[in-house]
């Protein structure tokens, strides 16, 4: 299957630069996949296709202030680097920038409070570090870290929870779970009043998000694996809904993956937690996700390609040019679909 199959034509002024003023009022694209059908509205109408009974599926990862400026301590050697996920106690996988610099066994200070050492060198600038650090890491971030926004936002962010959900609570993200960010508190207490269960689990979104696609065959696309946690009381609730006709709905790429990973080829859903690679693409038959909420995402990616495995590319990327033309907002800060 080549990647190039997986391209669209997307005008630049399409892809959103900062956050809509208020979560829910960004645009809606509705398919319905039995119907065949496109409609349009506003993000807050997403109560309106979910009955009570379904279970909304929700990513309560935290994005960390990953991305920190720092220098090599001995001789001055200005480096950047990305937090990209925790492997144990206080050994990373971090990104590195320029990664030349970033070399095995080197020591580098990002402030007084926090430094770094090589431990091991890896292809693409991935680096296995050591931090050590004085007081709670995660208030050191918040004053010396950058939220790590993809690369095609040039905007700065004004106000850093908007690139959180308002359900974001463990920490360990470098990206934020995008499809969330259109949720207000008020609009998930609503959607619960109506009978809906919503469900936690976790996925830290890892370099997958940032790496693109760049093998002509997408077989031959290596996913680098993310940590998840679905818990027996969150398993035990989806298969009760499964059980009792409901529909799991995913919020996000990063949902469906993670529901798919602890997902039996009976369809029964297990509590587990660990790392996964899955790599979903159209062919596959899902075992959880009935249905998904996720953004518009980048031409050739990962994401892209999952989505077009809940219909067929040709219907997705019809819907892209549909989108385009409509003029909706691309990526981490624009519009949502909703795939039913």
């Amino acid at each position: 299957m080549k990647t190039d199959i997986f391209d669209f034509h997307l005008p630049e002024e399409l892809i959103a630069q900062t956050p809509i003023s208020k979560r829910d009022e960004s645009r809606l694209l509705i398919y319905d996949r039995q119907k065949k059908e496109l409609s349009h509205g506003h993000f807050r109408d997403i109560i309106e296709h979910l009955n009570a009974g379904d279970a909304l599926v929700i990513n309560d990862t935290k994005v960390l202030s990953a991305r920190l400026f720092g220098r090599r301590c001995d001789t001055g050697g200005k480096i950047e680097i990305l937090l990209l996920k925790r492997i144990e106690d206080n050994i990373w996988e971090i990104l590195a920038r320029p990664a030349k610099r970033v070399i095995k066994g080197n020591k580098y200070c990002f402030s007084d409070k926090i430094f770094m050492r090589v431990i091991e060198e890896f292809d693409e600038g991935i680096r296995h570090v050591k931090l050590s650090y004085e007081g709670i890491f995660e208030e050191i971030l918040d004053e010396i870290g950058i939220m790590p926004l993809p690369p095609y936002i040039h905007e700065k962010l004004e106000e850093k929870s908007r690139y959180q959900t308002v359900y974001a609570n463990i920490n360990g993200s470098a990206a934020a779970p995008t499809a969330g960010l259109h949720f207000t508190k008020e609009l998930l207490d609503e959607i619960k009043a109506k009978g809906v269960e919503i469900v936690n689990i976790l996925l830290h979104i890892g370099l997958g998000t940032f790496r693109p696609v760049n093998v002509s065959d997408i077989f031959l696309h290596k996913m680098h694996s993310e940590y998840y946690e679905v818990t027996k009381s969150a398993a035990n609730i989806l298969n009760l809904v499964k059980k009792k006709g409901g529909r799991i709905i995913c919020v996000g790429t990063t949902s469906v993956r993670t529901l798919e990973t602890v997902t039996d080829d009976n369809k029964i859903i297990h509590s587990g937690k660990g790392n996964t690679d899955i790599f979903i693409y159209p062919g596959y038959k899902f075992k959880a996700a009935d249905a998904v909420i996720t953004n518009f995402h980048l031409p050739k990616s990962t994401l892209l390609m999952l989505v077009s495995a809940f219909s067929t590319r040709q219907e997705i990327l019809g819907i892209y040019k549909k989108a385009v033309e409509e003029r909706y907002r691309f990526f981490s800060f624009g519009d949502a679909m909703f795939i039913k």
